[in-house]
């Protein structure tokens, strides 16, 4: 049964997860796990979400090269499976109590024998991580005492590992820098990840917003702010932007968000056009040019812009678009307009 100190540390993880700083939530929550059980070496995994990879979030006794070689030799290991078949996490000491199922003792084979024993551990616990079911990590804890991780030891790792999972998540890392009413996703150039709890964007069904996403991948700067018209006259404030750096996360990833919007002042998708043209400093003659109309029929655009908007000159409805974010660029356009 766990000592109050044990249930102590184990709320105390709990409570990490409310931490904004998730690397140091993380390397918290080993130290914390570190006073709970017998523990020489510790690390806790993150998986990368389309490779499958495995990236160090903390460690104690390890440094990050090592965790993250041990890991890719450890997944091709029979133990690896055993670890992602059990709902209580396996230990080495209890690996000849119950687990008769699962073919070779983890004792009588290679991974134990050249990468564990020689490090000088006698027990170890491994357990699979998963957060709104999906397997998002691992965390591993070795120690020199023999036996030391019995039943308990087990139970008390399974009481923290949702705790471990959740902060262990890179997309519910991402999906928390965002606002709780947008829908989002995390694009590169050979996949869309799906935010827990957020639904896809819908402006991603269509391929000019998509190729906005790469060219904006490819450039420099933080964030871009669109006015995006969808079917059915439905409307969208989008946001391209870099997410902050998380392990688990190509550094090329798009964080994407939307919101539906009312047509803002009355535009009209071409008024919205010509009102983006004209906030980079074009003459009705180059837009006119751009969009195959007259001169005379861009004019007549400015001004239902400029009465719509209640802007008193083009000058203050271009500063008012770009501050508003009521922008629909062409991607040879979007680095105009890209936030530094």
């Amino acid at each position: 049964m766990p000592s109050h100190h044990q249930l102590a540390a184990a709320t105390r993880i709990g409570m990490l997860t409310r931490e904004h700083d998730t690397a140091a939530a993380c390397a918290e929550a080993l130290r914390e796990l570190a006073l709970a059980l017998p523990l020489d070496m510790a690390t806790l995994l993150t998986r990368d979400p389309l490779t499958g990879a495995h990236l160090q979030l903390a460690g104690i006794g390890s440094t990050a090269q090592a965790s993250e070689a041990l890991a890719v030799e450890f997944v091709t290991t029979p133990w690896y499976r055993n670890v992602m078949t059990r709902d209580l996490p396996p230990s080495i000491s209890a690996d000849a109590e119950d687990l008769p199922e699962y073919g070779p003792r983890f004792r009588e084979g290679w991974f134990y024998a050249e990468r564990v024993r020689p490090a000088g551990f006698r027990d170890g616990m491994t357990g699979a991580l998963r957060h709104r079911d999906r397997l998002v990590g691992m965390v591993h804890l070795y120690t020199r005492r023999p036996d030391a991780y019995d039943t308990d030891a087990r139970r008390l790792l399974a009481s923290v590992m949702p705790a471990f999972a959740a902060l262990a998540d890179p997309a519910a890392s991402v999906a928390g820098q965002l606002p709780t009413d947008a829908g989002a996703a995390l694009v590169t150039p050979d996949a869309v990840l799906e935010l827990p709890g957020r639904t896809r964007p819908e402006v991603l069904r269509e391929a000019k917003l998509r190729h906005l996403v790469g060219v904006f991948a490819g450039a420099s700067g933080l964030r871009v702010r669109l006015l995006w018209p969808g079917s059915g006259g439905t409307w969208y404030r989008v946001a391209l932007r870099r997410p902050r750096p998380t392990p688990g996360i190509a550094p090329d990833a798009v964080l994407i968000h939307e919101s539906p919007t009312l047509p803002p002042y009355g535009l009209s998708p071409r008024e919205l056009e010509v009102l983006t043209l004209a906030a980079m400093g074009w003459t009705n003659r180059a837009i006119a040019e751009a969009l195959f109309v007259s001169p005379r029929t861009v004019h007549t655009h400015i001004e239902h812009l400029l009465r719509k908007t209640g802007a008193a000159s083009r000058a203050e409805a271009t500063a008012l678009a770009v501050r508003d974010g009521l922008l629909c660029p062409a991607p040879e356009h979007l680095a105009f307009f890209v936030e530094r």
